[in-house]
């Protein structure tokens, strides 16, 4: 299992478009990707479950990866947070 925290930084915080980019993304491996706030957690893949958590500007969450090629997934998903989160 891979994981990492990323605090986002985009102003608008996990928005529409940046959810739906993250879902198709996720879809692209074959292992789980996790998305976790203190109190929450959603499948990457599950557009309206990343929208339901309500990630702001400045908030921390945690990221796990799991599956058969969890490090390539962890890698395309950190470099995809710090280009558009």
């Amino acid at each position: 299992m891979e994981k990492f925290q990323y605090t986002i930084t985009d102003e608008i915080g996990i928005h529409a478009r940046p959810a739906g980019e993250l879902a198709k993304l996720s879809k692209e491996f074959r292992s789980k990707i996790t998305l976790k706030t203190d109190t929450k957690q959603a499948d990457a893949e599950k557009l309206m479950a990343v929208m339901a958590l309500g990630i702001r500007h400045g908030q921390t969450i945690n990221v796990e990866i799991d599956g058969t090629d969890e490090k390539t997934a962890a890698e395309a998903v950190r470099k995809f947070f710090e280009a558009k989160l």
